[in-house]
C-alpha cells in the first residue's frame, strides 16, 4: 500500500482543494491513483458540514460554503494546518469508528511531540486539551465516506486568529472554547508538516 504525500506552503483556495480532493476520490475508487495525504493551509473561509444548523451562524453576514463532509460549522484560515486524506477502506477495515479513532490517535501523537497532553471526547468530536471542566478544542475532525473511500480530514490550530470563531458556534458546541499552539505558549513548530506526515504514515502504512 502506498500513500502519496503532498505539502503546500502557500494557502490553497478551499473550493479548488475540494475539486482536487473529489477527483482523487474518484481516481482511488477506480484504482488509478494511490491513497493521498495533503497538508495545507486555507485563506479565511467558513464551511458547513452535513449536520450544520442555521442557528450556529451567529454573524449572518459571514459567507459560508456548504460541504459534504460530516460535522457542523467551522472556520479555516492562515495559521491552521488542514490535513486532507483519501483512504480506501475497501483495502482496509470497513470500520468508520475505527478510522476516526486512528485519526484521533494521529493528532494526539502529533501534539505529544510538543509535550501537549490531549484527548478525544465521546460526546464532542475533535481533540481537546485542558481539564474536562474547562476543555478547549485544538483540532477539528470532519470525514465523509463514499463507496468506502474515506476523505476530508482534520484541522489543527497552530497560530490562527481565534477571534474568527466569534461569529459562529464552532462544530455546534456552545459551552467549550477553542485554543491553538500559540495560546498554549508553543512558538516553535517549524517542523509540524513533517511530524504530521510521519505520524499519519506510522498509523496508516
Amino acid at each position: 500500500m502506498n500513500i502519496e504525500v503532498k505539502i503546500n506552503v502557500k494557502p490553497i483556495d478551499y473550493i479548488k482543494s475540494m475539486n482536487i480532493l473529489e477527483q482523487r476520490v474518484h481516481d482511488v475508487s477506480l484504482g488509478k491513483k494511490d491513497e493521498f495525504l495533503w497538508i495545507l493551509e486555507h485563506n479565511h473561509v467558513y464551511t458547513a458540514g452535513t449536520s450544520s444548523k442555521n442557528t450556529d451562524l451567529l454573524d449572518k453576514n459571514l459567507r459560508v460554503i456548504k460541504t459534504d463532509r460530516g460535522g457542523k460549522l467551522t472556520y479555516h484560515g492562515p495559521g491552521q494546518k488542514v490535513v486532507y486524506f483519501v483512504l480506501d477502506l475497501n483495502k482496509r477495515e470497513k470500520d468508520i469508528r475505527k478510522l476516526v479513532n486512528k485519526i484521533e490517535n494521529c493528532i494526539i501523537d502529533v501534539l505529544r511531540e510538543y509535550k501537549v497532553t490531549s484527548y478525544p471526547d465521546k460526546k464532542n468530536i475533535g481533540i481537546w486539551v485542558g481539564d474536562k471542566n474547562n476543555s478547549m478544542k485544538i483540532a477539528a475532525i470532519g470525514i465523509r465516506v463514499k463507496k468506502w473511500i474515506a476523505y476530508h480530514g482534520f484541522a489543527l490550530n497552530i497560530c490562527n486568529d481565534l477571534s474568527k470563531y466569534n461569529g459562529i458556534v464552532p462544530c455546534g458546541i456552545k459551552d467549550k472554547g477553542i485554543t491553538n499552539f500559540k495560546k498554549l505558549g508553543i512558538n516553535k513548530y517549524n517542523n509540524i508538516d513533517k511530524i504530521i506526515a510521519k505520524k499519519f504514515l506510522n498509523i496508516f502504512l
